[in-house]
């Protein structure tokens, strides 16, 4: 990077505030990404179920569907207890899953694992609306590029950390390490020095105030171009991502291959966000996203060949290109947004954005079965350069 790209990079690491966000998303997304993978695996473990254990993953996700109702208890009150509150009760409720050791225990792991989804998206809701305050906006979009790569990386660490914990000592490790770093995580965001943290009192129902929310996203052009640009491409991306181990087949590998390709992914994700701030400024929202979209879109498409080098190449480029999209809406988000209704704003997005991928890993599941996976990959690369067509198209200011 040049040093015209990396100076805002370096402003935003400086400063007392953004340094304790990002550090807070790293320690307790480095304990998220290790339960993560090993609730399936103890599922797996308990059960002898792959059905089962695939349900781990439904129950984290399952609550983003409520994001515009959850999104509300963001706008309630000041953010800071709020994301401190949050990380101390889902470091107490983890505890409760070292009773967790036979098969009829495994309701206890789902329950807990909604509980966890939910609680996430009130918190990812708290703290974007609280990092619109204490972060000047033109350094939004380095801010949000850094906390994926901060995010990013640690999916291609703490997975393998955690699969070592499980193995060695089983899941109530896991499951206390992801407890000690929402502990650590909650010290962190008590150090923060915030001011207008405290939303302007709001009236009516709680139906009445996520309306509110959704109203505005649907009413602001640009915001909703880039949300609905997402929920497009995090389609396009599940059906990409169920078409991985098909991919492998194809390739003449072992399943195992797969962990090479996701980690060469997330490689190209963590180079992503350090750019996106300088990329963000340069083309604007819509065209960075159009760009990323049209990226992901050649990447998918090539997936079909059966080639080890193109395979690796199109996983870089998928990685450095699905990110575009969801900075540049999560910062336009934050930039558009008056602050009283900045919370449940966010988890509304959020859902709209994030929603759409579970659909398509489960279109994507289907569909493995019954055509061949060169057709889908065409047919998503295709969906993703319509999407992209008009974002690319707008003025370098939008």
């Amino acid at each position: 990077m040049t040093t015209k790209t990396t100076r805002p990079v370096v402003r935003v690491l400086r400063d007392r505030d953004a340094g304790l966000y990002l550090s807070g998303v790293v320690v307790s997304g480095f304990g998220t990404s290790a339960l993560w993978l090993a609730s399936g695996v103890w599922v797996k473990d308990l059960t002898g179920s792959d059905g089962l254990a695939a349900l781990c993953t439904l129950a984290l996700w399952l609550p983003t569907l409520a994001g515009p109702l959850l999104g509300t208890l963001a706008d309630r009150g000041r953010r800071k207890p709020l994301l401190i509150g949050t990380n101390l009760f889902l470091g107490a409720l983890l505890l409760t899953l070292v009773t967790v050791d036979a098969p009829g225990d495994v309701w206890l792991l789902y329950a807990v694992l909604l509980l966890y989804g939910a609680a996430g998206v009130v918190h990812d809701a708290a703290e974007s609306a609280l990092v619109a305050t204490a972060v000047e906006p033109s350094l939004l979009g380095d801010f949000n590029g850094l906390r994926m790569t901060a995010t990013e990386g640690m999916k291609l660490l703490a997975p393998l950390a955690g699969a070592g914990l499980f193995a060695a000592y089983g899941g109530a490790s896991v499951a206390l390490l992801d407890a000690a770093t929402f502990l650590l995580a909650a010290g962190l965001y008590a150090m923060l020095r915030v001011t207008g943290d405290r939303p302007a009192p709001s009236g009516g129902t709680p139906r009445g105030r996520t309306a509110e929310g959704v109203r505005h996203l649907w009413a602001h052009p640009a915001l909703r171009a880039l949300v609905l640009a997402g929920g497009a491409t995090m389609l396009c991306a599940g059906l990409n991502g169920a078409m991985v181990y098909a991919v492998v087949d194809d390739l003449g590998r072992s399943p195992a291959h797969a962990g090479v390709l996701y980690a060469v992914q997330g490689a190209g994700s963590v180079a992503a966000g350090l750019l996106s701030g300088a990329a963000l400024r340069r083309w604007g929202a819509r065209r960075f996203a159009g760009y990323g979209i049209a990226l992901l879109a050649v990447a998918v498409a090539l997936r079909a060949v059966p080639s080890d080098p193109v395979a690796l190449v199109c996983s870089a480029a998928v990685g450095a290109g699905l990110p575009a999209v969801l900075i540049a809406a999560l910062t336009s988000v934050q930039r558009e947004t008056p602050g009283p209704l900045l919370g449940r704003v966010t988890a509304t997005a959020q859902t709209l954005v994030h929603a759409p991928n579970v659909l398509g890993l489960a279109a994507g599941a289907a569909l493995v079965e019954l055509v061949s996976h060169r057709l889908v990959l065409a047919a998503a690369g295709a969906a993703l350069l319509l999407t992209a067509a008009p974002l690319c198209r707008s003025r370098p200011d939008t």
